[in-house]
């Protein structure tokens, strides 16, 4: 169902636009989930600041038909990384995760972005997730309708 989102003409690489752009803003979809196999460092300068390893984890194929792969994640922390990329933002966003993933378990921080979309921490619950290549994990709203139901 298209809608009148002006907030979607800033999202490049949308995975199926009209599932991904509702009334309430911009569905986003996990492209690869991490691990951190190695610790990053923050100084207080910046002169110390080092990425922290991140190894990929593998996705599984469910059935031999199926076309998109199943990450399959234990209770923990990881790091995802969106497919979409934002452009020529006129403003910030809010990012926040999708009451789907909440209610399965999953969570990330909600977080302002302003010019693009960073590598962002997964929390899985001990019980486990299966994620799908390309499940829409996020949404992005224009600041001030973030606190609105997104369904």
């Amino acid at each position: 169902m298209p809608t009148d989102q002006p907030l979607a003409e800033s999202i490049d690489n949308l995975v199926y636009e009209p599932v991904q752009v509702t009334d309430h803003g911009v569905d986003l979809t996990v492209s690869a989930v991490y691990e951190v196999a190695a610790p990053g460092r923050l100084d207080f300068g910046g002169d110390e600041l080092t990425d922290a390893d991140l190894e990929p984890v593998p996705t599984e194929l469910e059935s031999p038909h199926d076309e998109f792969g199943w990450w399959h994640l234990d209770g923990g922390q990881y790091v995802i990384q969106h497919n979409e990329f934002l452009t020529d933002l006129s403003e910030p966003v809010r990012l926040q995760p999708r009451n789907e993933l909440l209610a399965r378990g999953g969570s990330h921080p909600s977080m302002q972005v302003r010019d693009h979309l960073p590598l962002i921490p997964l929390s899985v619950t001990d019980g486990g997730l299966k994620l799908k290549e390309n499940a829409r994990v996020s949404t992005v709203v224009p600041i001030g309708t973030a606190s609105r139901q997104v369904e």
